[in-house]
């Protein structure tokens, strides 16, 4: 496996995660090994993952920490690479009866999408260290069928009458299927994998980004240090006023943030739908943008829309983040231009102009053929 060229951050809740200590027995495995973390504490777990889980010990977030370490990985080594991310949560023996099946879930996601495994084991018929040693080893097979290394499957360490099971993750063309509507929510990692069900982000900095350009990455920089939380861009699919973006489109905006940033591709036109995606999100916004969230016209003439739809926001956990803009008449906005009703007062937040101000926009770049190098 150290041999195998793959290069991987591993995530372990706790049970199994002598696999760690397994693969750093033998000589090099550096070359495989960029991190391991052991999220234990359920607020660990959570501060890992980027938002609380409905359980644990499932299959869900075995896949949801098995997508993070990869994205994790995927920052570690920017330039390339055969990335895989491994995440692995168990439920096993303790010293308070447990009502529930000792059962372990184990995901990886690489390039090619992302396989899982399950495991049920008869209880009482092993002590912890005997399920620990286990859990590890299944851990380390199925990270071996990850490296592309001929390996058993973890069945083979099991009774006859315990229960196994395996599935892939279907991905599909998730592009089309997000614009056909059969998808609400596509996750890009900086190295292009696409992925339908990862972790919600806690920062996102939405845009067209047609194109890309340098603000738009100094401002991420700026709001992932105000927030301490690392950022992703997204991309509606949909426009309030324009038609859906084609397929070809898409792909060629995604191609801009190649090994730079995670994106978000969207069916969320406006701020209510995004918060509704990601839950206690921060949103990174210019002072145009927020003059529009609490202007009435957007909402039909009606306050009481437009009160309604920011309180779920409110309710919902979100924030902004506000950045000073130049308008077209070349005059400095900044989150004290806005008229925010005081009761909304708390959603916003200003960054100081001395920190941030876009002069630009992606239409004046498109006007003079430049981007983000």
């Amino acid at each position: 496996m150290h041999a195998s060229g793959r290069q991987a951050v591993l995530a372990i809740t706790g049970g199994g995660s002598g696999a760690i200590a397994e693969l750093l027995r033998v000589p090099g495995g550096s070359r495989l090994l960029l991190e391991a973390v052991v999220p234990y504490d359920a607020r660990a777990l959570s501060a890992f993952l980027g938002v609380e889980p409905g359980q644990a010990c499932s299959i869900e977030t075995a896949v949801a920490m098995a997508q993070r370490a990869r994205e994790r990985a995927a920052k570690l080594v920017p330039t390339g690479g055969q990335l895989v991310g491994l995440g692995a949560t168990a439920g096993l023996v303790t010293d308070r009866p447990r009502q529930g099946e000792h059962r372990v879930h184990i995901a990886v996601t690489t390039s090619d999408g992302t396989d899982h495994c399950s495991v049920v084991l008869a209880k009482g018929r092993r002590d912890r260290p005997g399920e620990e040693d286990l859990v590890a080893r299944a851990i380390v097979l199925w990270l071996a069928r990850a490296c592309g290394v001929p390996a058993a499957s973890p069945r083979s360490l099991l009774d006859a009458d315990e229960h196994y099971a395996e599935a892939v993750v279907q991905t599909g063309d998730l592009v089309d299927r997000l614009l056909a509507g059969g998808l609400a929510r596509v996750t890009a990692w900086p190295d292009g994998q696409l992925v339908p069900s990862a972790p919600p982000p806690a920062v996102v900095l939405p845009g067209s980004f047609n194109p890309l350009h340098d603000g738009h990455l100094l401002l991420a920089r700026v709001a992932e240090d105000i927030k301490q939380q690392p950022i992703a861009f997204e991309i509606s699919v949909l426009n309030v006023d324009k038609p859906p973006l084609a397929a070809g489109e898409v792909r060629k905006r995604l191609a801009q943030f190649a090994w730079r940033a995670r994106v978000e591709l969207t069916r969320a036109p406006t701020f209510l739908e995004k918060s509704r995606l990601f839950p206690g999100a921060t949103f990174v916004i210019g002072a145009d943008t927020a003059e529009r969230l609490v202007a009435t016209r957007y909402y039909g003439g009606d306050d009481g829309r437009m009160a309604a739809a920011l309180q779920e926001i409110a309710d919902r956990g979100c924030g902004f983040l506000v950045a000073v803009r130049i308008d077209a008449a070349g005059r400095v906005r900044s989150l004290a231009d806005v008229a925010v009703p005081p009761r909304f007062g708390q959603l916003f937040t200003a960054i100081p102009e001395s920190r941030f101000r876009l002069d630009s926009s992606s239409s004046d770049i498109r006007s003079r053929g430049h981007a983000a190098p």
